[in-house]
């Protein structure tokens, strides 16, 4: 976004921010000459966590009128100005109140401090943000949410982040039962009794998926195989990040049953039946130990909350929704990956699980996709993706291995690839889409091996699909006001975010091309504070961050205020439409938050979209861990692509 020269005189804001920039020291100099500047009612928007040395520099004045070519500075610590300049033009208005918002860019600023945006004729300064190596900025911000995934973990190998204790030891024994269904289109209550069918099956540990303490293998591939793509290129050394990608892949491998061919999908029940007599995970808020503590008989109301009911995927010896499989396969496949250089043995191991659960997808008369029960949790439509992620993944594994079946692997790639291609349901890096990453990996092989026999699909062909990718968003970028890529009436927004943030970074390593550089960044930056809330929707990280997610363990056991007791490196789904809003209300049991009641963020919300930070406000501040995942994912990238 250009080069400037550091300027200093700009004098005139010490009479304008007065005691607001107390906290950061007083605006050398004596206020400029001539009529001093109108009011401007409004607020400084940007990344709180920072901005690299040399990357693209920009907030945003969101006011209630338009605010022209208003002057503004950014100060230091101590107060002095080191950047001036003027407000750039208008890109839109957000609500009814605040009716203008107008970019700041200052990425002539480049060395390495602390600092501040002031405005002038605005009544106060913008959150403190950071200048420095994208290593010390970002590289905290991908160790961080692996605490995360350290309070999710389940079972007896549980760290005491936020107090936690062993839970729901009983999954070692659990009984498996047959697909639940259940009433109405879309809804969540079983319509029948449970029907025990086999077991006892071993399927403690893992990680809860989110909030609750239910187990999905759909989620749980997703967010391993990320977390094993941040291991294997960019954080190798990382014994935390280590022990977290070895504890999922001990869970998915209790979950595949390779002697009977069976996939585990689900462990846990969402929600009860009054009709048939027992509660689900999501009726009874409580500490995940309590579980174990109860003492109940088949019957009772809370049996399935002590004895979890296990689902399969599909019969033992069926085929496997191939969404499952081939992402299954992938996490698997990296782990063999990873493992090769340092247990050969264990590296075998995993291959063989990868390149068994992957021959046992379906893919023809594939039907609806299994991910969870119910589906309407997770409603994925594509599957070619997952099937191309697997394929290259045991492709890349068998190489290191030196096994044979590494060509035949890659030749299914290109097919699957270009099955993913040409089908209906392709979208940018989320949960539902791994074609992102399949495709990373894919050119990377294929570049080794150009023009080989019985490849269907071209280097170039996948990345301008990266390209399509990334231009789903870069586009309603161009013309939504704060540069957000994402539409805040949907779900998952920070996640999705992520994901344009990472893919951006991923493309740049791969091309070369710098032509979404600046895109990237703009992803990161609304994620993290240059939003129209003001809020970073990563838990611990910025100045503002939620304090109120609807998290049973961070509700229960840490601090309701942003103190130093809170579930850090999480990120939840941030703003959503208003419609989802409606009929919320506080678990029983849950501790109230926020404390004073205040809903600080009304202002700020559009008709159609809300963002809240109260335990009740799932649809906004429930995290999880494939969100979580993504985040680790972009950080990672952004401290280690150079600028």
């Amino acid at each position: 976004m250009g080069h400037w020269r550091f300027r200093s005189g700009y004098r005139s804001l010490v009479a304008i921010v007065g005691a607001a920039l107390l906290a950061v020291g007083p605006v050398t100099g004596s206020p400029a000459a001539g009529a001093a500047p109108r009011t401007i009612h409004g607020v400084v928007r940007l990344d709180q966590v920072g901005y690299a040395i040399g990357e693209a520099k920009r907030a945003f004045l969101m006011a209630e009128a338009p605010a022209g070519a208003a002057r503004f500075a950014v100060v230091d610590d101590a107060g002095r100005t080191v950047l001036t300049g003027r407000v750039g033009r208008r890109t839109g208005g957000w609500n009814g109140r605040y009716r203008a918002v107008h970019p700041i860019d200052f990425s002539a600023l480049r060395r390495p401090g602390r600092y501040r945006v002031v405005v002038d004729g605005l009544a106060g300064a913008s959150p403190a943000f950071r200048v420095a190596t994208r290593h010390d900025l970002f590289g905290k911000l991908a160790d961080d949410t692996v605490q995360f995934f350290q309070v999710q973990r389940d079972g007896a190998q549980v760290p005491r982040r936020l107090d936690r204790k062993p839970s729901h030891l009983t999954d070692r024994h659990a009984t498996v039962y047959a697909t639940p269904v259940f009433e109405g289109d879309g809804g969540d209550v079983p319509a029948a009794p449970l029907k025990p069918v086999g077991g006892p099956v071993d399927v403690e540990g893992g990680w809860f998926d989110a909030g609750d303490f239910v187990k999905f293998t759909h989620a749980t591939a997703y967010s391993v195989a990320e977390l094993l793509l941040v291991q294997r290129g960019l954080h190798r050394e990382d014994h935390a990040l280590a022990a977290e990608t070895r504890h999922g892949l001990r869970w998915l491998d209790k979950v595949w049953d390779e002697r009977h061919k069976v996939l585990y999908a689900q462990v846990g029940l969402g929600t009860g039946s009054e009709r048939f007599g027992f509660v689900g995970d999501h009726d009874v808020w409580r500490l995940p130990e309590a579980d174990d503590a109860l003492r109940v008989r088949p019957g009772d109301a809370e049996y399935f909350i002590k004895y979890r009911p296990v689902f399969r995927a599909a019969p033992p010896g069926a085929r496997i929704s191939p969404n499952l499989a081939g992402r299954v396969a992938a996490a698997f496949a990296l782990g063999a990956q990873v493992e090769a250089q340092r247990d050969h043995q264990r590296a075998r191991v995993l291959l063989r699980a990868a390149a068994s659960v992957f021959a046992m997808a379906r893919t023809s008369r594939v039907g609806e996709l299994v991910t969870a029960y119910p589906h309407a949790y997770y409603p994925e439509d594509s599957w070619q993706d997952d099937m191309e992620f697997g394929a290259v993944e045991l492709a890349l594994a068998a190489r290191r291995l030196h096994d044979r079946r590494a060509a035949g692997w890659l030749r299914a790639a290109t097919h699957w690839a270009r099955a993913y291609l040409g089908s209906d349901n392709r979208e940018a890096l989320n949960l539902y889409d791994t074609s992102a990453l399949a495709h990373v990996d894919l050119v990377r092989a294929l570049r080794r091996i150009p023009g080989a026999p019985g490849f269907e699909v071209s280097p170039g062909a996948l990345v301008a699909d990266l390209r399509r990718q990334l231009e789903t968003g870069a586009g309603p970028a161009r013309e939504e006001p704060f540069g957000s890529a994402v539409d805040v009436t949907q779900f998952d927004a920070a996640t999705r975010t992520f994901g344009y943030a990472a893919t951006a970074r991923m493309y740049r390593r791969l091309t070369g091309d710098r032509s979404y550089d600046a895109f990237a960044t703009s992803q990161r930056n609304w994620a993290l504070g240059a939003n129209a809330w003001g809020t970073s929707f990563v838990i611990g990280e910025g100045t503002v961050f939620p304090h109120c997610p609807q998290h049973q363990v961070a509700n229960l056991a840490g601090s309701l205020t942003g103190g130093r007791n809170v579930l850090v490196g999480a990120v939840v789904n941030g703003p959503n439409g208003a419609e989802n809003f409606e009929d919320i209300g506080i678990p029983d049991g849950a501790r109230a938050c926020p404390v004073d009641g205040r809903n600080r963020y009304a202002a700020f919300d559009r008709p159609d979209a809300r963002y809240l930070d109260d335990v009740r406000a799932w649809p906004s501040v429930e995290p999880a861990i494939d969100f979580t995942s993504t985040g680790m994912l972009a950080f990672a990238l952004a401290a280690t692509t150079r600028g």
